[in-house]
């Protein structure tokens, strides 16, 4: 599904460059779950930007189901984003004048969605949220688990082939954390290729495959031969 080969990213100021990403290559095949973990610094948020192609790199090959999506033009690599990769982000990144419905809804109309079919789709995300009952409501009024659940159902409406968390579960406590990752579980468990960057082992623990990277590198990797994690 993913190949990248080589990818280099620095970032510069007027004193200061700083290499993120030095030669990365990997891949992961559809319907993987794949968790990237290394100290702070190293470069795992920078590769999941560029992976769902919100920062460009320097140097190197990106190959997303047969389609090389950093030699698209801006327009381009925008529209491939929004119909082929999900976000689940640490801070949830909800808009709180909208309610939970509009919140999941916006993805939709910024695809150009007709009506009647987002109205039938946002409900039955919701649903398969257990957020029915809150769709009114706006994202304070939510627990953190809830807001965290609003943002999934937002990541997955346009029924992508990719989804990248980062740091799904920072903000939470444990009973919710456990409820995110096991939502991630499923969706994988259903063929949904799932990429996510982590501090935390025992989140690393769901998923199939743990990439371990240092210094804007590589540095080795590891298969969950069987699920480690159970929950709490």
């Amino acid at each position: 599904m993913i190949t990248i080969q080589h990818l280099t990213k620095v970032y510069r100021t007027e004193e200061v460059e700083t290499t993120a990403l030095q030669g990365v290559s990997f891949s992961v095949e559809p319907g993987e779950f794949v968790s990237i973990m290394g100290p702070s610094g190293c470069g795992k948020s920078t590769l999941l930007n560029v992976l769902g192609l919100l920062d460009m790199p320097e140097n190197g090959t990106y190959e997303f189901n047969g389609t090389e999506p950093l030699k698209l033009n801006e327009r381009d690599r925008s529209k491939f984003r929004k119909l082929n990769i999900g976000f689940v982000f640490q801070s949830f990144n909800l808009i709180d004048e909208l309610t939970v419905y509009e919140n999941v809804e916006l993805p939709l109309i910024y695809a150009g969605v007709p009506s009647s079919e987002r109205k039938q789709r946002v409900n039955d995300m919701l649903k398969r949220m257990n957020l029915g009952h809150r769709s009114a409501h706006f994202p304070q009024q939510l627990s953190g688990g809830q807001q965290q659940r609003v943002a999934v159902g937002r990541a997955l409406i346009n029924r992508p082939n990719l989804i990248l968390a980062d740091e799904p579960t920072g903000n939470l406590d444990s009973f919710n954390g456990n409820e995110v990752m096991e939502i991630l579980c499923e969706l994988n468990e259903g063929g949904t290729t799932v990429i996510m960057v982590t501090h935390s082992s025992h989140d690393a623990s769901f998923s199939k495959r743990i990439v371990y990277m240092k210094d804007g590198q590589i540095v080795t990797e590891r298969i969950n031969k069987e699920k480690i994690a159970e929950p709490i």
